[in-house]
């Protein structure tokens, strides 16, 4: 059923405006409680030549399900960044499966002191979940403002409620991060997947999640605003 309700939200995803377009992240099972080293979602300690940290909080969408570790977006962002003569980290702390209930839970573990600038890409599985569109919205707004709070800059992305709820209950959802971007004057990218969703050749078997070609795309989109809050945070 979810694949179905994703392939109508991408259907009519082509014909409305790209600044009006916002895709969710799939439920893809419970969320570990601590990532084992190695994978998605694993803090490890800042390399000694890294003086500031992006840290991308999301579910499986930043977790590269599917993917080899160095092809998820996060790490794309983290290679092009250094190949710009960045001295930054790029820790990937998306966990398939998360709510931003569980965001929130995670964002002390993940605002670790180096921390300049955090992604944050959460709220499909709420969707997919039917989880209040109110809790979400106290979430994601505790989210960016314990961010805030320690001058960390945020980087918002959208995410889309599956159409099966309704119009105003998708209306109602879309409207939260848009709201939010607004009210913390946060930079906001409001299709992570422009471009990505519903392109067979950017996207796994299970039509959800992008392959390596599609996580390119992904990266290439969330670009601009990464590197400008990390050029106004990190020496070159």
């Amino acid at each position: 059923m979810i694949h179905d309700l994703w392939n109508v939200a991408c259907r009519g995803a082509r014909g409305v405006a790209p600044a009006a377009l916002l895709l969710c992240a799939a439920c893809s099972g419970p969320a570990p409680a601590r990532p084992a080293a190695g994978t998605a979602g694993t803090r490890t300690e800042v390399a000694p030549a890294a003086s500031v940290t992006v840290v991308a909080l999301g579910d499986s969408l930043t977790a590269g399900l599917g993917l080899a570790p160095r092809e998820a977006y996060p790490a794309l962002l983290d290679a092009r960044l250094r190949g710009a003569g960045y001295v930054v980290e790029v820790v990937n702390a998306g966990v398939s499966g998360d709510t931003t209930a569980g965001g929130l839970r995670r964002v002390d573990w993940a605002l670790d002191p180096a921390v300049r600038v955090m992604i944050v890409a959460l709220g499909g599985n709420d969707a997919l979940r039917g989880l209040p569109v109110a809790d979400m919205r106290r979430n994601l707004a505790a989210i960016i403002a314990r961010a805030q709070s320690r001058q960390v800059t945020v980087i918002l992305a959208g995410m889309e409620a599956p159409p099966n709820l309704g119009p105003e209950h998708t209306a109602a959802f879309r409207r939260v991060y848009l709201d939010l971007a607004v009210q913390y004057r946060v930079a906001f990218v409001p299709f992570l997947l422009a471009g990505v969703a519903g392109d067979p050749a950017l996207n796994q078997p299970d039509g959800i999640h992008p392959n390596a070609a599609g996580a390119r795309k992904v990266a290439d989109l969330l670009w601009p605003h990464v590197e400008a809050a990390v050029r106004a945070a990190v020496p070159r």
